[in-house]
Parts: structure tokens; sequence; C-alpha cells
């Protein structure tokens, strides 16, 4: 008996559901950078404003931060987040990579497979195929029950992600369609590309469905697309609405009125579209990754993108301008539009402990020796700071070379006093110290500001990345201490009202009646990481644009919360402020 046809299929020129007419109104909604505890908020919202699909991409470094293992829990709950979608009436369009860019920690791909010597990730090189048929084994049967074929909300599976810009190996789009038709995927499979005629031509796979990937230009970019598939729906996979930032530029707005005309160019052209993004989100933690043009750039924590929702949910200028024009070529649903969520009452937090994050190392992990230091990867790592030590076998002014440089900031520390900072965007490798005697202590923290997520520089190493010198001698017999700060154990704080220097944990206690969403301002502090109650906010740096880290309310509780900063240089005050209204930074308008 054959198999029956996917739920989702194509026609000349559109899709059929169930062999009824089709149109994809679509948002992206990326279930990683929303607090579980808010999914269902987001999805109803994605509704109301007319949508009756959502997208999401599926992070692999997050799903399977070891190899054979697979994490579904809390935020990772791909399962949970598609049963509230079909709850909502919504379609999902699933876009499991391998990568999958996203402006997300080495754009999705686990930082233990692309250390790996020689690797090519996103090819056939077999140490890589291994790797995704193992975990797509794991992935997929606790998806298989959300798919459409057995009354899901999964309609149509992405194969690889913007693959043409990349590279042009069709066997390798091969090798990913037939690994997800093998492991019992039957939706309509579909790539994505850059609506450009040679990426469109390197990216896609005969006998799948091709979409593009574009902002502007829609009418232009659509014959393009058209041009290179004569028949079958015109499909935008990613309708680019607003944009990402990185530290030290401007944060990145798009005019409402603008992107919604582009909007309706897409519909009355009686194309299919994905807005990109819906929803942002928040890269918490440490998974805002980074791109390497010219220079090594990493992105901000907040995924803002000037959505259609802002990075707390709440909706924002384009909400009602997209309402507007779905309305003008779709159903959308007689409700009202969305009010904002409730925010927490500006609410000042001192903090009133510390304690030396130098010291605390031995606390967190145990010394490592190594003779020469050794990358974050070959400590195990993915994530965080690493803490190197050794001894200067000199004394005074000397010559400090990191001869791979460092990945991503490094800051220099002798006899526990600070020497000075080598940041890898500024191409930064060496730094003069003064030895005050025989056998000083040289510390180097190391922060991972982020992996490559785009281009060639997947897979860049973090850490220490070559040996280290002093006057042109390697120093050796390293004590390495790695520091992923993935959970905060006690630390040795003690009470002091003395000034904040860094690297250091600072913690403070606050009060709540009711909870719900806030920003946390740090004005007067310098760079560094943020925890409430145990949950990592992210990081927050003086450079900008970003000035406030946003504060999900379910990260709250009713009674006292705990703050915890680390900062890795100094502030002027003990205090912060939980305010009420975000702030992004400049643009480039102001």
């Amino acid at each position: 008996m054959s198999a029956a046809p996917p739920a989702l299929t194509l026609s000349d020129d559109g899709f059929l559901l169930h062999g009824e007419p089709f149109r994809i109104l679509s948002g992206a909604l990326h279930y990683f950078r929303t607090h579980p505890d808010q999914w269902a908020d987001r999805l109803r919202k994605a509704r109301l404003l007319g949508l009756n699909t959502v997208e999401t991409y599926v992070p692999w470094n997050l799903h399977q931060p070891a190899p054979g293992t697979l994490d579904l829990d809390g935020l990772l709950d791909l399962p949970r987040f598609l049963e509230l979608a079909h709850a909502e009436g919504l379609r999902v369009l699933l876009r499991p990579g391998p990568y999958i860019c996203a402006e997300w920690e080495g754009g999705g791909l686990p930082s233990w497979l692309t250390a790996q010597p020689g690797l090519r990730p996103r090819s056939r090189d077999p140490r890589f195929t291994a790797a995704v048929d193992a975990y797509l084994d794991l992935l997929l049967p606790p998806l298989a029950p959300h798919m459409a074929a057995r009354g899901g909300p999964v309609i149509a599976v992405q194969v690889e992600n913007e693959y043409g810009a990349y590279g042009d190996d069709t066997a390798y789009l091969a090798y990913l369609a037939d690994a997800l038709r093998t492991r019992g995927v039957e939706e309509l499979l579909f790539t994505c590309d850059q609506a450009d005629k040679a990426k469109l031509a390197a990216g896609s796979l005969p006998g799948v469905l091709t979409t593009g990937t574009f902002g502007g230009r829609a009418e232009e970019s659509l014959e393009v697309l058209r041009a290179h598939q004569e028949s079958g729906p015109l499909m935008c996979a990613e309708f680019w609405i607003g944009w990402f930032d990185h530290w030290g530029e401007p944060h990145h707005i798009r005019a409402a009125d603008d992107a919604a005309t582009d909007l309706d160019t897409l519909l009355s052209a009686g194309a299919s579209v994905n807005i990109y993004m819906f929803h942002g989100g928040t890269n918490f933690g440490f998974t805002a990754g980074a791109n390497h043009d010219h220079a090594y750039t990493p992105a901000v924590t907040s995924y803002d993108y000037d959505a259609v929702l802002t990075e707390c949910g709440d909706p924002g200028p384009k909400y009602a301008a997209f309402r507007d024009v779905i309305a003008r070529h779709a159903a959308v649903p007689d409700e009202p539009v969305p009010e904002p969520s409730p925010k927490l009452p500006p609410t000042d937090v001192t903090l009133t402990d510390s304690a030396n994050a130098l010291v605390c190392a031995e606390f967190l992990s145990p010394g490592e020796q190594f003779t020469d230091p050794p990358t974050m990867e070959r400590l195990g790592q993915a994530y965080g700071f690493v803490l190197y030590g050794t001894e200067l076998p000199a004394l005074g002014d000397r010559v400090l070379r990191f001869t791979g440089g460092v990945g991503d900031r490094a800051q220099v520390f002798v006899n526990g006093a600070p020497a000075g900072v080598l940041e890898r965007e500024r191409h930064e490798d060496t730094l003069h110290v003064r030895s005050p005697e025989y056998g000083a202590r040289l510390d180097v923290l190391v922060e991972n500001m982020g992996r490559a997520n785009y281009g060639p520089r997947i897979g860049d190493p973090k850490g220490i990345t070559g040996p280290v010198t002093l006057d042109g001698e390697p120093l050796e017999n390293w004590t390495c201490h790695p520091l992923p700060l993935d959970r905060l154990p006690e630390l040795p704080f003690r009470g002091t009202d003395t000034p904040v220097a860094g690297p250091s944990f600072h913690r403070g206690t606050f009060t709540v009646d009711t909870p719900a969403d806030a920003f946390l301002a740090l004005p007067g502090w310098t760079k560094g990481v943020a925890w409430i109650n145990g949950f990592n906010l992210g990081r927050y740096w003086s450079r900008g644009p970003q000035r406030r880290l946003y504060v999900p309310a379910p990260v709250l509780r009713p009674g006292a919360n705990e703050l915890v900063l680390l900062e890795l240089h100094a502030a002027s005050t003990r205090t912060v402020r939980l305010t009420d209204e975000p702030d992004l930074g400049w643009t480039d308008e102001t």
C-alpha cells in the first residue's frame, strides 16, 4: 500500500491543505527564546494577528549538549510547544537544521562536534553526517505525534537553512532530505535561500519546494524566485521586518508602514509568507551568536528584532499595521488587539554581598593542569568563561602575547591587579604587563562572547587559542578552571559596602507582591552577567546599544527574590533598578 500524501501539497500556483486551497500566513516564534510559561500567550497573539501558522527553528546545540543525549525539558520542551500551537489552531513550519543560523551561538551546531580537528560542517564529511543521524534518531521520535500525518500541527519541514550562501553540494541536501524521510517525516519538505539567482540554484534540491528570504524589493524578489521555480507556490520563508543588533552598533528598527507596504505587496501577489520575526524574544544566558566578516561582532542579549511583538510580548507598532494588511487578504479573528502585559512597579535593588570571582573559581570547578593553555573546547566546555593561571618567570616590564589570539575577550591580572583587556573584535593579541616579582601570579579570564553563526568561521574555537609568550618565550604550566556558569552554586558571599571592583559576584534581594514583566537597568555598571532566582537573563554591557535586560514575569516569585550579578570590571554604585520599560539603545536615527 502506498503512503498517503502529505497534508500540505502543491498546486500550480499555491498550497493545498488536505486538498483545499491554503495560503500560509506564518510568523517566526522561537520557543527557545521565550520563557515556556509565556508560549501560550505568544501563540494566542499570533492567531489574533490573523496568522494561521507559526515557524520555529530547532537548536541542535541546546537539545544535545553532549553526544548521545537529548534535552526536551523546560525551555526546550518542543513537544509541549507544538501541543500549545495545535490547541491554538495554528499550523507549524519546523526548521530542524541541522544548521539554523538565527544569530544563535554557533548557528545551532554543537561545539563538541565542530571542535573536532578538520571536521567540515554542513557537508558529507562522515563525522558530520554520523552526528546528524544520531541526533535525528533521538529528536524525531518525540516529534512524530505532532506531524500532520498523525493529526498534529507540523505541515512542513525545512531541509538545512540558506545553504546556497554556504555551499553547493546537492548530494548533501539530498542526504538530509533522505535522513528526514527514512525517519518517518512524511510532510512537505522545503528549502529556503536568499532571493538571489546563484544562491537559489546552489541551495535548492530537485523535488523539494524552494522558498526565498528577503525583507524589501518584494516584487523583484518574487520574480527571481519565480524564474528559478516556474510553477508551484511563491513563498517568502523569512520576510525580514527588522534586524538584529551587535554590541557597540546602533539598534535596528524598520518603520511599520514600510514593512506593511511590502507585506501587502507579497500578499497581493498571492504569495505565502513567514514574518521574521513575529516575536523575537531573548538570547538568554550565553546563547547569542556572532558574525565575523571583516571583524568579529557578537550579538546582544535582546533578540527584539523590531518584531511584531516586542521582546516582552507586547504588540508593537507593526501589530496593528500588519493586522490591517492581513485583513485585506484573509479573515482576521473578530477579537480585540491584545493589551500590553502588566509590568512590575519600579523597584531599586541594593547588592549588599560580594565574592571575588577569581577566588570563587575554586568553588565553581576544580583546577586542571596543562603544559600549554587549552581551548575551551578541549576542556569539554561550550559556553561561559575559563580562568587560566600561571606564574611569570621574570621581573619588570614585559610583553605578553597570545599568539593565536583569544576567543573572545580576555581580562589579564598580575597578582590579582588588572593589567589590561584583549578583545578579538579589535584584533588584539599583545599586552604590556609589569611583573612586580619573580613568580608573580598571572591570571587570564576569557569569555566566550558567542560563536560565529554565519559563514565559513562556524566552529571557531574559544578560550586561549594558541601559545602564550612573555618577551617571546613560551609560558607553560597552566592551571585552568572551566566556568560554564550554567548553574550557580553557593558562593562565599560576604556583606560589604566597599566600592564594586571586578571580577566579582554581587548579590541582593528584593520583594515582589505580584510577579510581572520587568527590565533590569544597570546604570553605572560596566559589563557582566545577571541572574534572578538562578535564571540567567544574559549579558549586559555599557557599550550598548542595549541598556536593560528583559526579566520575564515567570522568573519572579511572590515574596523574596534574589539577584546576582557577575560584574567583570567595576561599578560606581551598588544599586540596580527593575523598571517597567525596555531600553534597546540608540538607533541610526538618533
